[in-house]
């Protein structure tokens, strides 16, 4: 994990909803410096996906997702309808909005008077320069940031920028995606022009593309450039099967560089789960403090006694409505390598012969029939949340280690009666060596 990149901090919200940092970490000395010296958290944003101006489907929707943990709610304004439902909408939520304008910058105009949090501009859809300049104005007087959106499928090259893109041409010329990134560069240079001639420097950048790889150079490229904090995300990445992969390829990479301060992954599908694998990216990379339950599974093999599947989706359910502190919980099938992994959890369970045995950092606390296993084993998660919630114990903390149990025994079909056939068999002049992997 390389340090993030320090940005001019941009803040969304209000006294009611509460204000959303993103950025920061410039040095004082920089011309752009804003005075915080601190980096805000990694965000997670997403965008409804039903019409702004049906108000209460919208205003359901945006309280749905941010229940699920979306930091910042991005709302579409293509129309008159839709602003003029953004003032009702404004008053019943109690998470930063930002409206996505798309080609008339009337509906930012709009969105500002509403009282939105922040204004979504993408230049290839708005480049006129009296207009950009009259949503910078009334932006600047609402006190509120603006995001300039270069999207691969809408830049356009223009005539003016033709020396620019010629130079740059050069400079990406063996790369890959050099014409591109060429185009990139150039449309958010003539656009940050506007803004910084017009003195307003509360922006925030994203440059998408399909392509995971195209998206990883943009972002890496813009990041050298320009000293604002960035929004990553993969356009049309697709349904969440396929597009979870493809987000996570780019967005991964470039967090794990320290490039983003705050992500939207989209998915063809329902918004929450946009929120859901966005958190858990940044909680997997130690970049959020996770809330609730991190669960551990092992995958399919031939070892497997019990049915591991339908059990883990169930564990994750009751964890999802039980549990609220960032337990580990360890879900195995076996007892070869459930009880080594098993002695990172909080809370574990590795299986065998239609039972599972169950450890609380690493003490085993019960050995219960397979039907059992999952009510023991929430009953087992929330004795120990009470417990780390009155202090007797700490998350993390292992006790003692996990001695496997005897297959013969406790969960039973092997070693000691392999043994004994061995010694049988052989008068006991050959030794029986049996490995664990």
């Amino acid at each position: 994990m390389n340090p993030r990149r320090p940005s001019r901090q941009i803040v969304l919200g209000d006294d009611r909803t509460g204000r959303v940092r993103v950025g920061g970490g410039l040095p004082r000395a920089h011309p752009m410096a804003d005075g915080s010296t601190e980096l805000a958290p990694v965000s997670v944003q997403t965008m409804t996906a039903g019409y702004t101006h049906t108000i209460d489907a919208c205003v359901a929707e945006i309280h749905k997702l941010h229940s699920a943990g979306a930091d910042v709610v991005r709302v579409a304004v293509p129309e008159r309808k839709d602003t003029e439902a953004l003032a009702e909408i404004l008053k019943q939520t109690s998470v930063p909005i930002v409206a996505d304008v798309h080609f008339h910058f009337k509906r930012a105009l709009e969105a500002v008077e509403a009282g939105v949090h922040k204004i979504r501009l993408n230049p290839g859809n708005i480049s006129d320069r009296p207009q950009v300049e009259a949503v910078i104005s009334a932006c600047k007087d609402a006190g509120i940031p603006i995001r300039v959106g270069v999207n691969e499928g809408s830049i356009i090259e223009r005539r003016d920028k033709q020396k620019r893109l010629k130079e740059l041409g050069a400079v990406f010329g063996e790369h890959k995606h050099g014409y591109l990134l060429a185009i990139m560069i150039t449309k958010l240079e003539e656009y940050l022009d506007i803004f910084y001639e017009n003195d307003f420097y509360d922006i925030a950048i994203s440059a998408k593309s399909m392509d995971a790889a195209l998206t990883i150079d943009a972002y890496a490229e813009i990041a050298k450039r320009f000293p604002h904090p960035l929004h990553l995300g993969v356009t049309h990445a697709g349904p969440k099967e396929t597009g979870c992969i493809r987000s996570i390829a780019a967005l991964g990479s470039l967090l794990t560089r320290g490039v983003g301060d705050t992500i939207r992954i989209s998915y063809a599908n329902d918004p929450i789960y946009e929120v859901e694998d966005g958190l858990e990216l940044l909680w997997s990379l130690g970049m959020r403090e996770r809330k609730g339950a991190e669960l551990i599974a092992c995958p399919t093999c031939g070892r497997i006694q019990v049915d591991l599947f339908t059990l883990v989706q169930e564990v994750r359910q009751e964890l999802a409505d039980h549990v609220e502190l960032p337990i580990k919980v360890a879900v195995l099938g076996c007892i070869v390598n459930g009880p080594g992994e098993a002695e990172g959890a909080d809370v574990a369970v590795f299986a065998g012969d239609r039972r599972g045995i169950i450890y609380v950092q690493g003490e085993k606390v019960a050995n219960v029939p397979e039907e059992e296993i999952l009510p023991k084993l929430r009953e087992a998660c929330l004795e120990f949340q009470d417990r780390v919630r009155s202090g007797e114990v700490t998350l993390g903390e292992k006790k003692v280690s996990i001695v496997p149990p005897d297959p013969e025994g406790e969960l039973g079909s092997g070693w000691e009666k392999m043994a004994a056939e061995r010694i049988a068999s052989d008068g006991g002049t050959t030794p029986l060596t049996i490995k664990s992997t």
